[in-house]
């Protein structure tokens, strides 16, 4: 896989919240099956220069005096409740804890000596450990006679080095918002003991954690790092006696940042299926909170739940697992179900997704999702992918075919360099000109210029449902617009599609030479794939022993290797099938067949 990153501005694309048009400067024509939808939107830098350096300067006063005498006030004696943690941690991870290491994608971090103030670990490695998701994994994996000698001598350690000393990342909002919420439902493996300095640290950094997160859930970096942070607030008034002025605040900032992260549809900006899975997670971590104090869940955090599973699930495989969507990997059917139980929504999955950005075909035992919207805006991307118009496909338990993904996993096994590499449109099933990405991706990781108009027609038709998007990514370097036909087969046993590179038809310079193209097609894992004699065909076997055919309609196909992530952050080496040409200034297409053999 290989990317090009032209010396050009960094601007976004992103689709603006359809019950608010002018919310990114951008315009949404909604429209049902059968009409045409428009996406577009306009350029985002990120945070300027002078936004940086304020920012810098306000987590500067952090250190000073006054910030700290904000922090002090009345020692809470008890928390008023308990809640549940609706979600289990995870086994081998907590096993890890208990033999005297925190492990990490991969990653391992020996707790002997171990200096909380300096960790010196990746910055994902570096947010488990402050936010102490690690204490979630330890109560899943050992009975509590086992966890508390444990997490008492961590958390001892930890409030140490950070519980008076106000400093990145130990108090960064997000990592405030989580660890508020992981100590309340894991409280009894904190608060055991019988003794009563050490119970009053711990109870006492509770309370000062959230007088930190009344002044700072606002000035949290990402819209996901504001939702976890008002969160942190609500919970902190429901748990801490007189909490009554700060519920009132807390949930008018939760209902705000929820405005920010969530689209219409319940889709998340990022358009990152682990950043939804983070949303679901963590409010309902939330109304487990209010449930402890026998209250009910306001209005709107039960209608944000109910309406981001549904987007959530539109990205699963026929067998529950996710897809590999910008940055995600294949997260497992077991952990996406575990996600959905915990946030009590029964819901179909979402098959057209407008805001959030994704179209889903369900037919018979097969399922076809396509990326039909602009890569997320620069300030709101987690680990942006030049998708546009990739899409995946599986039958049954299988994946046929699927994107690289795994970008966000940054690990052991995925170094930065290789999910850099992970984000080009090379990486995705999808058409690439000139070896050059759709949306380019910029040196400092920022996404840059590129796709900004996103049309799409959806239909049923003659026993079948008709998917036909274009795209202009291409059209400012190469005047021609990408468009991709799907054609899905009612009993999901025929999938035919065709690419078109089509003249922009706008004054943009254009090349005289003719450009070339690659059409690539990314395998899932334990497919046995052959050429057929005449080059323009690959036999799929798959691991149930179905048999498929691919066929090319014009170009030959090419075998190479390439390489899936599954949802662990472990790379497995599989095959892509590539369909090469070149098209001059009036364009060209490619058709091409995946056929059901038996």
């Amino acid at each position: 896989m290989s990317e090009s990153a032209p010396d050009q501005d960094d601007w976004a694309d992103e689709e603006p919240d359809r019950d608010n048009p002018d919310r990114f400067g951008g315009e949404h024509e909604e429209a049902p099956d059968g009409r045409s939808l428009t996406l577009r939107s306009d350029g985002d830098r990120g945070q300027s220069l002078a936004e940086q350096a304020a920012m810098l300067y306000y987590r500067m006063t952090w250190r000073m005096p006054m910030h700290r005498l904000r922090l002090s006030g009345k020692l809470p004696l008890r928390l008023l409740a308990v809640p549940v943690d609706p979600v289990d941690g995870d086994r081998v991870q907590g096993t890890a804890v208990r033999a005297g290491h925190f492990l990490f994608r991969g990653l391992k971090k020996n707790l002997d000596n171990i200096d909380f103030s300096d960790l010196k670990l990746p910055p994902a490695f570096e947010d488990y450990v402050h936010r102490f998701q690690w204490l979630r994994d330890l109560d899943t994996a050992a009975s509590r006679d086992q966890a508390v000698p444990v997490a008492e001598k961590l958390i001892e350690q930890w409030l140490d080095a950070n519980g008076t000393k106000i400093r990145q990342p130990a108090w960064r909002p997000d990592n405030c918002g989580w660890r508020l919420l992981i100590w309340a439902s894991h409280a009894p493996l904190l608060l055991s003991s019988n003794d009563l300095i050490y119970r009053s640290k711990v109870l006492n950094n509770i309370a000062r954690t959230a007088r930190h997160l009344d002044r700072t859930a606002d000035k949290a970096t990402s819209s996901l790092g504001r939702l976890v942070s008002w969160s942190g607030v609500v919970a902190g008034s429901l748990l801490i006696p007189d909490g009554r002025v700060r519920r009132i605040v807390g949930e008018a900032g939760l209902a705000k940042a929820m405005g920010e992260f969530f689209y219409a549809d319940g889709g998340s900006v990022s358009r990152s299926p682990l950043n939804q899975m983070d949303a679901v997670v963590l409010l309902s971590m939330l109304k487990q909170v209010y449930l402890a104090r026998n209250e009910d869940a306001p209005e709107f955090l039960e209608e944000a739940l109910n309406k981001a599973v549904p987007p959530l699930t539109g990205l699963t495989h026929f067998d529950g697992s996710m897809g590999n969507w910008q940055g995600s990997g294949a997260i497992s059917a077991e952990k996406v179900a575990q996600v959905v139980e915990a946030s009590g929504v029964r819901a179909r999955p979402l098959r057209q997704a407008r805001d959030w950005g994704y179209q889903r075909v369900s037919s018979g035992r097969s399922v076809l999702t396509l990326d039909a919207a602009p890569p997320p805006i620069a300030r709101m991307a987690v680990a942006g992918c030049a998708s546009t118009l990739a899409f995946e496909f599986s039958n049954g338990d299988c994946r046929i075919i699927t994107n690289c993904g795994g970008a966000g996993l940054v690990g052991a096994t995925i170094p930065a360099t290789l999910a850099r590499g992970l984000r080009t449109t090379a990486a995705h099933s999808t058409l690439c000109i000139d070896d050059s990405n759709s949306t380019s991706i910029l040196q400092d990781g920022k996404l840059g210029r590129g796709v900004n108009e996103v049309e799409l027609f959806r239909r049923d038709v003659d026993n079948a449902t008709r998917l036909e998007a274009s795209h202009d990514g291409y059209a400012r370097r190469f005047g021609l617009v990408h468009k991709r036909l799907l054609l899905l087969r009612s009993d999901g046993l025929e999938l035919r599609g065709e690419d078109m590179l089509i003249p922009d038809g706008k004054k943009r310079r254009r090349k005289k030479d003719d450009v070339a193209f690659a059409l690539r097609f990314h395998l899932g894992p334990d497919i046995e794939c052959d050429r057929i004699s005449d080059g323009k065909g690959v036999l799929l076997r798959l691991q149930d022993g179905n048999l498929w055919q691919f066929r090319s309609t014009s170009g030959a196909i090419e075998l190479e290797d390439s390489v899936w992530i599954d949802g662990m952050g472990i790379p497995h080496e599989v095959m892509q099938m590539v369909i090469s040409g070149s098209v001059g200034s009036g364009g060209g297409a490619t058709g091409w067949l995946l056929k059901h053999m038996g």
